[in-house]
């Protein structure tokens, strides 16, 4: 699957990080490791799909659906 985004993958799935687009959280999220290149997986949704729990680099970061829309990914591996 490619152009989907973040907020679209379930639990499970993990995706390559293509590109952040700009957002008011941006400067935090890459400061936090999501950037570029970056293989991230959704590990947990809450039940209307708001937060998103994301593994990187061993660690979980949730964001908000919105958060999750601009950070397009290339490649879905499910």
């Amino acid at each position: 699957m490619k152009g989907i985004d973040l907020s679209m993958l379930k639990p499970g799935q993990s995706g390559i990080v293509s590109a952040v687009g700009h957002c008011a959280g941006r400067a935090k999220m890459v400061e936090m490791g999501l950037f570029k290149g970056k293989l991230v997986k959704v590990i947990f949704r809450a039940p209307f799909g708001d937060p998103i729990a994301v593994s990187i680099d061993g660690y979980v970061l949730a964001l908000r659906k919105e958060e999750a829309a601009v950070i397009a990914l290339d490649d879905v591996i499910r």
